[in-house]
């Protein structure tokens, strides 16, 4: 039976076919590797999301803004819908909904400080409810950020425009909006269990 296996020439080991066995552990993810590569692809999309959202958002509030000022300012207000809604033009020195009036400084202080924080949590987003909450805050921080800064009375002390005039309620304006419903939405993550870096939690 050997001097037939000798003959033949069956291999006796692995070895002796093609070289040696596939090692297992060569497909292990190495630094580098696709592996590697897909959470950072992925938190890559996610801060674009967040950037995209809140450039839309921002867009959207300057430009209505600008379209305030230049036609609706020292008008009559607009009805849209009966008494329910109107705009009216309505500069404000403080925070949203016009609370605070005494505090702008400090409030503009706020808005950058809350800029600041989304940028650094930025860098460890892989979720997309959190990158679409927190682009919602940037675009309204940064929109009423700008009337804090470049509208009269001055430099950190500008009023804000507000536009959006419900019935009985405050006047306010998209930044406000986008800022509202950014907070509402982290407090349903939140709740939810869900962590800007995609993890997900139960206490």
């Amino acid at each position: 039976m050997a001097e037939a296996e000798r003959i033949i020439g069956t291999p006796d080991t692995p070895d002796e076919v093609g070289g040696p066995e596939p090692d297992e552990t060569s497909d292990a993810a190495a630094p580098g590797t696709a592996a590697d590569e897909q959470p950072a692809g992925r938190g890559k999309r996610r801060i674009a999301v967040l950037f995209t959202v809140a450039l839309v958002a921002y867009v959207l509030d300057l430009s209505t803004k600008m379209l305030v000022v230049a036609k609706l300012e020292h008008h009559e207000p607009i009805q849209v819908i009966g008494d329910l809604l109107r705009f009216e033009a309505i500069r404000n020195a403080g925070a949203a909904f016009g609370i605070g009036e005494a505090f702008t400084v400090i409030f503009t202080a706020i808005a950058a400080a809350v800029i600041v924080v989304i940028a650094r949590l930025a860098r460890k987003l892989y979720s997309l409810p959190w990158a679409i909450a927190l682009g919602l805050l940037l675009g309204g921080a940064l929109g009423n950020l700008t009337d804090r800064i470049f509208r009269s009375p001055g430099v950190f002390k500008g009023a804000v425009v507000d536009f959006i005039a419900p019935a009985n309620f405050a006047v306010f304006n998209l930044a406000d909006s986008a800022i509202v419903c950014g907070g509402i939405l982290i407090v349903i993550l939140s709740f939810r269990g869900l962590d800007p870096d995609g993890t997900v939690h139960k206490d």
